[in-house]
């Protein structure tokens, strides 16, 4: 019991479960799962399409963070990568062609690998601080989005383009398809080889893995440019459940939430050890609470206050520190056993 008590996923799966439970008991739909055409409709299987796009990003925001960096940037790259795709097909004579679609995929995330690139470049050789390198493409990013798609929203009418956000493939949605490919790609890389040791050095202190002959930089400019394909994948989402390229509102904020989810899931700040299975958990966990927020009529003028006051418990319940105080307060109020017994 204590074994499982002590896990570090432990406080992470029981936050996503109350969360759960709350919903159930509030909306007894909550959980209920119909079935129409062969295809999976439910808050649940929502929850499963929703998050598709901040699971993409909060695995790149992973590895970054493992680095002991941080990338604001994802945002910006979400926006510039659905612009250049949206552009491309609306600029086709064939926009349902799927040749057309795939070209546009490939170049709204090539462009996306590009930026993450930069990011990295300017952090891992340049050595200016993540903080900083990645903030001056989240402010540029949305600008060169504006002007890709020249001020304006563009939108497109394209079936193969929609079907990747609002598809469904054996049932289930195709960008939950996407999001678990992901992960099981970045798990393989960083748990079943070397990569993730590697990174988990270069966190905990770059300098000493560089004198034992780890190549710190490459693995620095590695962690970015992951970021910023899995962004431009995230982006690609995003623009085909709306079939529209927004500048403005293409993953705002999502930066802040990628970096919650990580947080949430255990993975410090400080860089070092880091966690994907706690980054999915963390994930839902968002996701479950925004879906909770709607449900509840929360104004939307609020509900960021209401997810950060949310979220502040979440994170001092997983606190050592928080449980530990606890602990000793309950010593304190607990009677003594001899006293008990006479």
């Amino acid at each position: 019991m204590k074994a499982i008590l002590t896990h570090r996923l432990f406080w992470p799966v029981a936050a996503l479960l109350a969360l759960i439970v709350i919903n159930t008991i509030a909306r007894p739909s909550f959980l209920s799962i119909t079935v129409q055409n062969g295809q999976l409709y439910g808050p649940m299987i929502d929850i499963l399409r929703n998050s598709a796009p901040l699971m993409l990003v909060a695995l790149g925001m992973t590895l970054v963070i493992a680095t002991r960096g941080i990338d604001l940037s994802v945002g910006a790259i979400m926006a510039v990568s659905g612009a250049v795709a949206l552009t491309f097909i609306s600029g086709s004579s064939d926009p349902d062609g799927l040749p057309t679609v795939v070209i546009a995929v490939l170049l709204g995330v090539g462009v996306a690998l590009v930026l993450g690139v930069w990011n990295g470049f300017l952090v891992a050789v340049v050595g200016i601080q993540p903080i900083i390198a990645t903030l001056v493409l989240m402010l540029a990013g949305r600008g060169v989005a504006l002007l890709i798609t020249g001020g304006f929203i563009t939108t497109i009418n394209s079936e193969p383009y929609r079907f990747m956000a609002q598809g469904y493939v054996l049932g289930l949605p195709f960008a939950f398809y996407v999001s678990v490919i992901a992960i099981v790609i970045v798990a393989l890389l960083e748990r079943r080889t070397a990569l993730g040791v590697l990174t988990e050095a270069v966190g905990i202190n770059p300098e000493a893995s560089r004198l034992a002959g780890v190549r710190s930089r490459g693995i620095i400019w590695g962690a970015y440019a992951a970021s910023g394909l899995l962004a431009g994948l995230a982006g690609i989402l995003y623009s085909s459940n709306i079939m529209a390229a927004d500048a403005n509102a293409a993953g705002l904020y999502i930066e802040l939430d990628a970096i919650l989810a990580v947080v949430l899931g255990g993975t410090s700040l400080m860089g070092g050890t880091f966690s994907l299975a706690g980054t999915v958990v963390g994930v839902f966990t968002i996701q479950t609470l925004k879906s909770t927020i709607t449900f509840l009529g929360v104004p939307p003028a609020v509900s960021p206050l209401f997810l950060a006051i949310v979220v502040v418990i979440v994170v001092l319940v997983q606190s050592p520190r928080t449980r530990g105080h606890l602990t000793r307060a309950l010593r304190t109020f607990r009677p003594d056993a001899k006293a008990v017994a006479s």
